[in-house]
């Protein structure tokens, strides 16, 4: 049983890619957290465990574990390191007292260091820094730790976050130490940041012996227990069986019995007799708890004040499929299930907003990644839904309608500065400044609209040959400008249903870009293509040859088609404009029209 003063809740915070998730795998395995024979000593990225976080290489929702290290319990909070999760990350900083931040020895602090960190030193936690990988052929330590003092002198908010303790790591190898090695193949562990986190992180605050109060902050769920209900205890303790109440939101208190109380050991939970102040833990029993309300003593239930979060910068209409091929591919299609779905994802996801409208919903999230994993996931769960294109979602601040801000950083290769420059300059982007890195490549910073951002990764990553590297931040908000006009081409769009033939998309790619192949089904309004030009055309891509007792040196060879382009989920969001649709089902993607009648689309032009 620990109290207080032996638990230390820390949260890693760093840039997507800068290692965090690495440097918690080697605090997992060098605390003796698994057996030496387990399974998890020669896996990574261990706390990674969605499917998409695997395949994208992200941390998507925050995870918490803990590690004993000799007689004291780390709390140790994984934090994503992308803005469009910023709702995850403003909620879980509320358990901790300290941070680590992890700064990548090449690249140095990035856009979402800063604002992880800004969030962080806002809520007073005391800073440890770690600059990772100092391995790498192109390190710049010296850079990186002036980057870092200014970095802190602009995000402080008091003068002793100044004096910040810097260690030095390799966190492939689980190496640190607290001088930069003069050899850094000499054996090495993870000592000197655990030793550091027990000396230099305060432990938590609290009031043992009040009242018992817990402020939820995140939910789990699982079929043997139901709903967990994660926080970290403020003040009291707490018991299995105990009578609580659970004070919600809009200022009712609902009575509720605490079933079990388990703390996180590594990967999993453990059961335990009793929770005390300062720990964090997750609760069983208390089936209607949300997060960021409190579940409290019951003879004096005090409420916490409520964790607030910025709001959704980005909207898209999310509705039941309406396409001729409806209900074929999807377990739930209906209004009511789907509804059901984002229901349940409100729960647990607390950037994300949901209203009625028409037969579907408005959806509105922190950026286009977080609704696009919402999308993925809800797609692999056997949903089949439409989606409109996102629109920025704008306030209104004394009589005057404004829109989202987004800090933009863009790193190329110098070659591919002018066609970056080009299409931002299309973009009404305003460039703020333009320096070269050590690295030898150019990084432009810019501030431009959300709205201006939309479809502009994927034409960068084209123009750049895949050398971009873009970053955006939410840089507040300023009057709405005027509208931007169209930037892609026209379509092609099919004119009749059936499956489409070598022979008809040869005809077609002679006026665009393809992207159905031969033998794929498709209906009237379905988008094929992308037109040469800048109005849409329709084509008939089912038309067979007709055969004839003629024979041509020339038409009779086989048919030579490119091989179509397959947009990917996040391609599709950007490419589709304001009269078209995205149908999402298990197997397909399909872009299409709104009015798939070729009549009523011409007369609404």
């Amino acid at each position: 049983m620990h109290t207080a003063d032996k638990i230390r809740n820390i949260a890693v915070i760093a840039h997507v890619d800068h290692g965090k998730t690495t440097i918690v795998d080697g605090f997992l395995k060098q605390s003796h957290t698994f057996r030496d024979n387990q399974v998890e000593m020669n896996q990574t990225l261990l706390m990674d465990s969605g499917d998409q976080e695997k395949e994208r290489g992200i941390t998507i929702t925050a995870k918490i574990t803990a590690v004993h290290w000799q007689d004291y319990r780390i709390n140790i909070i994984d934090t994503p390191g992308h803005a469009d999760f910023s709702g995850e990350v403003e909620r879980t900083l509320n358990m901790a007292d300290g941070c680590l931040l992890i700064v990548d020895a090449q690249e140095g602090p990035m856009p979402q260091t800063k604002f992880v960190l800004s969030k962080a030193l806002q809520m007073g936690l005391k800073p440890l820094v770690v600059i990772n990988k100092i391995d790498k052929s192109g390190s710049r330590i010296g850079d990186v730790k002036d980057e870092l003092d200014d970095l802190f002198l602009e995000l402080a908010v008091t003068e002793d976050q100044l004096h910040y303790p810097i260690y030095y790591a390799i966190g492939r190898e689980g190496k640190a130490w607290d001088e930069l090695p003069a050899d850094q193949s000499k054996p090495a562990d993870l000592s000197v940041i655990f030793d550091a986190i027990i000396a230099d992180v305060p432990p938590p605050s609290v009031e043992p012996d009040k009242p018992f109060q817990l402020l939820v902050t995140a939910l789990a769920w699982d079929n043997f227990q139901g709903k967990y209900a994660i926080g970290r205890v403020s003040r009291g303790k707490a018991t299995p069986a105990m009578q609580v109440v659970l004070c919600k939101k809009d200022g009712t208190q609902v009575k509720a019995k605490i079933d079990k109380i388990y703390e996180s050991q590594g990967l999993v939970r453990t059961e335990i007799a009793e929770a005390v102040a300062g720990d964090i833990v997750s609760v069983t029993g208390v089936a209607e708890a949300q997060i960021g309300e409190t579940i409290a003593d019951s003879v004096e239930p005090e409420a916490l004040p409520v964790i607030a979060v910025e709001p959704p910068t980005l909207q898209i209409y999310l509705g039941p499929n309406t396409s001729p091929m409806k209900g074929l591919e999807g377990d739930f299609t209906t209004t009511r299930q789907i509804g059901d779905r984002l229901k349940k994802e409100l729960e647990i996801n607390i950037g994300l907003r949901v209203e009625q409208q028409g037969l579907g919903y408005q959806v509105s999230g922190r950026g286009e990644l977080h609704l696009s994993v919402l999308i993925e996931a809800m797609r692999r769960e056997g949903y089949e839904f439409e989606v409109g294109r996102p629109k920025v979602v704008t306030i209104a601040e004394d009589g005057v309608e404004k829109e989202p801000i987004e800090h933009v950083t863009i790193e190329v290769p110098a070659e591919h500065v002018g066609a970056v420059q080009m299409e931002l300059g299309s973009r009404r982007a305003e460039l703020r400044s333009q320096h070269i890195t050590s690295s030898g490549a150019t990084r432009l910073e810019y501030s431009m609209p959300t709205r201006a951002m939309l479809g502009m990764r994927n034409v960068l990553l084209t123009s750049t040959k895949g050398t971009v590297i873009i970053n955006s931040l939410s840089a507040g908000y300023e009057p709405l400008g005027s509208p931007l006009k169209q930037l892609r081409n026209g379509v092609l769009i099919a004119w009749e249903q059936g499956v489409s033939t070598p022979y008809s998309l040869q005809n077609a790619q002679d006026r665009g870009t393809c992207f159905v192949g031969p033998g794929v089904k498709v209906y009237p309004g379905q988008i094929i293509g992308l037109n040469n030009r800048g109005d849409d055309l329709e084509i008939n891509v089912v038309k067979e040859k007709h055969l004839t007792n003629m024979r041509s040196s020339s038409s009779d060879g086989v048919v030579q088609l490119t091989p179509p382009t397959i947009f990917s989920l996040e391609q599709c969001l950007d490419f589709i404009e304001a009269d078209e649709l995205l149908e999402v089902t298990p197997k397909n993607l399909r872009l299409r029209k709104k009015e798939l009648n070729h009549n009523l689309r011409k007369r609404n032009k």
